[in-house]
């Protein structure tokens, strides 16, 4: 099994295509409705899909990860997008910046290394 891609709500799809190429995903289905996105590294997609009303939720956070994590904050700061989180190490020993898309959905960036899929508590 392969996870093939992660759908959010957006309430505006233009703003929305706008954010996520800003960055660095590569829009490949473009539709009033849905947009669709290829990940720069990898195999995954990313997808947003209209909604009405959405009211964000803190427990759902969408994790995309970066190796050159600082640089690539920096970059996207000097153009322009806010972060709620900074790049920083954290206990569980990856390092992760935290922002919002336009429609508030967390997007957490973060860079684990081999500590993603093999932490010193990993079960076996």
């Amino acid at each position: 099994m392969n996870l093939n891609q992660v759908t959010l709500p957006a309430t505006d799809i233009p703003e929305s295509v706008a954010f996520y190429k800003q960055l660095g995903l590569r829009q490949i289905v473009d539709s009033p409705h849905y947009s669709r996105f290829e990940c720069p590294d990898g195999d995954t997609t990313f997808s947003l899909h209209i909604t009405g009303e959405f009211t964000p939720n803190q427990h759902y956070v969408t994790y995309f990860e970066i190796e050159n994590l600082d640089e690539f904050v920096a970059e996207k700061v000097a153009a322009g997008i806010h972060f709620d989180q900074m790049p920083r190490d954290m206990r569980w020993q990856w390092r992760e910046a935290r922002l919002r898309d336009p429609a508030g959905n967390v997007i957490c960036l973060f860079w684990a290394g081999d500590m993603r899929k093999n932490p010193p508590w990993r079960v076996d």
